[in-house]
């Protein structure tokens, strides 16, 4: 596709930069899609294979990414396949997309025909969702929230998203453990949470609540957020989901409801612990660093987590990892 900038150099006037900038988004867009439907052409064949594995494989033997942020799309696709959900079960709640490029549920939306509901806390991503030829192509509702455990029922609630659903994915980078705890609207087949790889496979622990939690504010690192893996099994205990693994990133664990859980593999911890190999720390001025868990450890080790085994408040040093 080729694009003509000609308009641009002319004198722009008000009316002409208006249009300018609307030109340019209207080609950016239709470009975007044009790539979209590229990347879905290659994976349909792909995703069969996927949704005809064998059962009882390790999730990570089923990845393939077109727009998760690791091979999200492909477990996603092979779990789906064994929970066989009903129709108006077919329907996703996703937070924490930015604006939804890179996202667990894109994929599933454009390949499935799924239904959706996704949030993230800043205005301009979710303007430029709703810009995306997806949302009038596709049955998808953005909205600009910053979620707490205070007011993500009510949010739901408002949107029309209660009672049954077919997938439940938590990315806010925060307060994750104390979201999914609060949820009591949603029951949902499959639950996908992001874990804190740097906290180790075998403490229960979290950041305590903060309402106002922001990755960057609360060190500069960006490394002090969220939740471990065991602390998000035992929640699932609780809400009776079996988790039944992890991606290869070492980020995203996955969880289904007890009595769906029969064709999945039912790791333990600390052995199917999965560390995450990434290495997106920042330095003082907020540039990535490159460094990862080794490392960063130290940097955060003075800083409090909550034991939510024990119910109280430690030191990230005391962890055994």
């Amino acid at each position: 596709m080729s694009f003509n900038f000609k308009h641009l150099f002319r004198e722009n006037s008000p009316t002409n930069v208006s249009d300018d900038l609307y030109n340019i988004q209207h080609q950016l867009n239709t470009l975007s899609a044009q790539v979209d439907q590229v990347k879905m052409l290659a994976a349909q064949s792909i995703s069969s294979e996927v949704r005809h594995l064998r059962d009882g494989i390790p999730l990570a033997h089923t990845e393939f990414s077109v727009f998760s942020q690791f091979g999200d799309d492909g477990i996603i696709q092979y779990v789906i396949a064994r929970l066989k959900l009903p129709p108006d079960e077919q329907r996703f709640v996703e937070f924490g997309v930015e604006n939804y490029r890179e996202s667990n549920t894109r994929f599933l939306l454009l390949n499935n025909n799924w239904s959706g509901l996704v949030m993230d806390g800043s205005d301009q991503h979710v303007s430029f969702i709703r810009r995306d030829p997806i949302y009038w192509k596709y049955d998808l509702t953005a909205l600009a929230h910053f979620v707490t455990r205070e007011n993500i029922n009510t949010i739901l609630r408002d949107a029309g998203f209660m009672g049954r659903i077919g997938i439940l994915s938590i990315d806010v980078d925060g307060i994750d453990y104390w979201v999914w705890e609060a949820i009591n609207v949603l029951d949902p087949a499959l639950v996908i949470v992001e874990y804190n790889s740097l906290f180790g496979g075998r403490e229960a622990d979290t950041i305590p609540y903060q309402a106002d939690f922001a990755r960057g504010k609360a060190h500069y690192s960006f490394l002090y957020w969220g939740a471990s893996l065991s602390a998000f099994c035992q929640l699932a205990t609780q809400k009776n989901y079996v988790w039944i693994g992890c991606n290869s990133g070492g980020n995203n664990a996955y969880f289904v409801r007890k009595a769906d859980s029969a064709p999945f593999q039912h790791p333990s911890l600390p052995e199917g612990f999965v560390a995450s190999k990434f290495r997106d720390g920042r330095d003082i001025d907020g540039n990535l660093s490159y460094v990862g868990e080794r490392d960063g450890f130290g940097l955060i080790k003075d800083l409090p987590v909550w034991d939510v085994a024990t119910n109280q408040t430690r030191l990230i040093s005391d962890l055994r990892r």
